[in-house]
């Protein structure tokens, strides 16, 4: 089997199942304090080069401050998310992270952004039918940063045959 793959076969010549698994991370460069980034054709590329017929792909966002959402994919959608999850987590709320860290050496400053990253998601799974994901026709996948900007990582893995 290649690397990233696994597989088994029963003795019956009939048929065989292999399962594929794959892991790509790729890299982001934020520009914004908070911004939504449309990632939707990178997961594309990606499912559509593993070879993958039928599965999932999960996309996941490697960091605390920051988030994976699933929605419809126009600029004003994008814009009330944002302004909307600043007013239920201003930035200069008295949150009890504001304050020195001892264990990390450093002042916490950004209870606000970890806290949209928990109500947002860090993650989410789409099914693959016939080596393309299965979405709605509006549904947008989009990186949501909320304490850029900042260089981050998201993985995509995808599981199938």
């Amino acid at each position: 089997m290649p690397n990233g793959c696994w597989g088994w076969q029963l003795t019956n010549d009939d048929w065989q199942l292999t399962m594929i698994i794959k892991l790509e991370r790729i890299k982001l460069q934020t520009r914004k304090t908070e911004e939504a980034i449309d990632i939707t054709a990178q997961v594309d590329e990606v499912v559509q080069k593993s070879g993958v017929k039928n599965g999932l792909v999960n996309v996941l966002t490697t960091h605390t401050s920051s988030g994976l959402l699933v929605t419809e994919g126009i600029p004003c959608l994008e814009e009330d998310i944002l302004t909307h999850l600043s007013r239920l987590f201003p930035e200069d709320e008295n949150y009890h992270h504001r304050r020195y860290l001892d264990y990390d050496g450093r002042l916490g400053f950004n209870a606000d952004a970890h806290l949209k990253s928990i109500i947002g998601g860090v993650s989410c799974t789409l099914p693959i039918e016939n080596g393309k994901i299965v979405r709605g026709s509006r549904q947008t996948i989009y990186f949501m940063e909320y304490d850029g900007p900042l260089e981050r990582t998201y993985l995509i893995q995808i599981l199938g045959e």
